[in-house]
C-alpha cells in the first residue's frame, strides 16, 4: 500500500480491540474519524481517546456502542452525551501529565490520528495548531495516520514530524476548525476590566478561550512588556503582539517567544501563527509544567469555573456528579502562578448563570469535583468586583465572596453557609 491513500484505506489499520488517540482541538482530523466510524459494522471494542475535539464525532453515537467507546481526557460538547449513554468514560488527568500516561505505558496506544501541514522540501510536516499530547502519542503508538491539509499552519517548536514517522497520509483540503470572536457582554467587559487592573507591566499571562479573556486582553493596550506562557490562546493576543505590548522580553523561560500547546480561533489567528517564529508550540508536559511556569516572575493565571463556594473551593469540571469538561491545565497554572515571584492566581466568572442561578455558592453541589482547592486561589473576580482571598480566614473569605456575588443572592448565600456551619 502506498503511503498516500484514501481515508477509507488508511483507517483499515485499526482493528477490533485497538485504542486510538485523536489529535485535539482545532486540529481534530475529522475526515479520519468519520471514515473510521463508517467501519463500525466491522469493528468491536475500539477505544477512541482524546482531549476536547472540534467538529462532529460520529463514533460517539450510542447506537455504535458495541464498536466504539469514547475515553475523554477532557470532555467536549460533541461527546458529553456519552457518559450518560454509557458509551463513554472520563479519565481525570492534568494536561501536564497526559503525555506521561502514554510514555509510561499506563495508557497503551495502538494507533494515533493526527492532522498536519504538507511536508516541506525536507519531508517535515507540522502539527500546526495542536501539539498537546500528540508527540507522546506518536512516539508511543504502533501506527500513525495523518490527515494532510494545506490549510494547517506551520508552527515552530515541538510539533515537527518527518514523513517517515507516518504510516499513512490522507490528503484533504478543508478549513481548520475555527471560532469567530464573539462580542462580550457588559458583565464580561466589567470582569475584564477588573482582571486587567491586577496585571502589572512585565507580567506573563495565561488565559483560555472566550469572551472574558478577550475582554481582559482588550484592556491591556497601554501595558508594557507583557509575556505569554499559556496552555492555549486565541485572537485576543494578536493586536497586543502587533503593538509590542506582548513581546515576551521579561519571561523567565522561553524568553522572546509566546508559548502555547494548542490554539483555537479565527482564520486570522491561523494566518498570524503560520510560519511565525515568535509563536512557540511545545508539548503540554513542558508548557504546563509548574516548575517552568513559576520561573516567570509576575505570572498571572486567569481561569474560569462552573461554581465557587464561599471558602474558595473551585469546581471547574462538573455540575454536581455530572461531568462537564475536565481538569485540563487549570491547576498546573494556578499553582505555577502562586509560586511565581509576584504571581497571581485568578478565577474569573460571571456571578450568575444564564438561568439566573448564583455561581458563588455557600457550598458546592453534591458530587461536584474540586479542581482547584481553597488553598491555591488568590483572587476570584465577577462583574461585581474582586475578592482577595490570599491569606484570609474562612470567615474573611465568606465576606469577600459574598460581596462579589449577585446582589439578589448575597443574603441567602451568607445565611445558608453559616446555618450549615452552625449545624442549623
Amino acid at each position: 500500500m502506498s503511503q498516500f491513500v484514501t481515508a477509507a484505506e488508511a483507517v483499515k489499520i485499526v482493528q477490533s480491540g485497538d485504542r486510538v488517540y485523536v489529535q485535539a482541538a482545532a486540529a481534530t482530523p475529522t475526515v479520519l474519524t468519520k471514515a473510521l466510524s463508517e467501519r463500525a459494522s466491522e469493528l468491536k471494542n475500539v477505544e477512541i481517546c482524546h482531549l476536547h475535539t472540534e467538529g462532529d464525532a460520529p463514533y460517539a453515537n450510542p447506537d455504535l456502542a458495541a464498536s466504539f467507546h469514547v475515553n475523554s481526557f477532557f470532555i467536549g460538547a460533541n461527546v458529553r452525551h456519552t457518559l450518560k449513554a454509557g458509551n463513554g468514560s472520563y479519565t481525570p488527568v492534568f494536561l501536564s501529565e497526559l503525555p506521561l500516561l502514554f510514555r509510561k505505558k499506563v495508557v497503551l496506544l495502538d494507533v494515533v490520528f493526527i492532522q498536519v501541514s504538507p511536508p516541506d522540501l525536507h519531508g517535515y510536516c507540522s502539527l500546526g495548531v495542536s501539539v498537546e499530547a500528540s508527540i507522546a502519542a506518536i512516539e508511543s503508538a504502533k501506527k500513525v495516520v495523518a490527515q494532510v491539509n494545506p490549510n494547517m499552519p506551520r508552527t515552530f517548536g515541538d510539533g515537527i514530524i518527518h514523513i517517515s514517522k507516518i504510516d499513512y497520509l490522507v490528503e484533504v483540503n478543508l478549513p481548520i476548525h475555527a471560532h469567530e470572536v464573539a462580542p462580550f457582554t457588559t458583565a464580561e467587559e466589567k470582569i475584564g476590566t477588573f482582571v486587567a487592573s491586577l496585571i502589572e507591566d512585565k507580567s506573563t499571562l495565561q488565559m483560555g478561550i472566550g469572551s472574558i479573556p478577550n475582554a481582559a486582553l482588550s484592556k491591556l493596550i497601554h501595558h508594557k512588556d507583557l509575556g505569554l506562557h499559556t496552555e492555549m490562546f486565541s485572537d485576543g493576543v494578536i493586536d497586543l503582539i502587533e503593538k509590542n505590548v506582548i513581546n515576551c522580553n521579561y519571561k523567565g523561560v522561553f524568553k522572546g517567544r509566546a508559548l502555547a500547546t494548542f490554539l483555537i480561533g479565527s482564520k486570522r489567528l491561523y494566518n498570524f501563527v503560520n510560519d511565525n517564529p515568535f509563536i512557540e508550540m511545545k508539548e503540554s508536559s513542558i508548557v504546563n509544567d509548574t516548575a517552568r511556569i513559576r520561573k516567570n516572575s509576575k505570572m498571572v493565571a486567569i481561569n474560569s469555573a462552573i461554581e465557587v463556594d464561599v471558602t474558595g473551593q473551585v469546581c471547574a469540571d462538573s455540575i454536581g456528579v455530572k461531568m462537564y469538561s475536565g481538569v485540563g491545565g487549570q491547576m498546573d497554572f494556578i499553582r505555577g502562578a502562586s509560586l511565581s515571584e509576584g504571581g497571581k492566581a485568578i478565577i474569573a466568572l460571571p456571578s450568575i448563570t444564564k438561568k439566573g442561578e448564583s455561581r458563588i455558592v455557600p457550598y458546592l453541589k453534591q458530587g461536584a469535583g474540586v479542581v482547584t482547592t481553597r488553598s491555591h486561589i488568590h483572587y476570584v473576580i465577577t462583574e461585581n468586583g474582586i475578592a482577595d482571598l490570599y491569606g484570609k480566614t474562612l470567615k474573611q473569605r465568606v465576606n469577600e465572596l459574598v460581596k462579589i456575588a449577585h446582589p439578589n443572592h448575597q443574603e441567602w448565600i451568607e445565611k445558608a453557609y453559616f446555618d450549615l456551619v452552625n449545624g442549623l
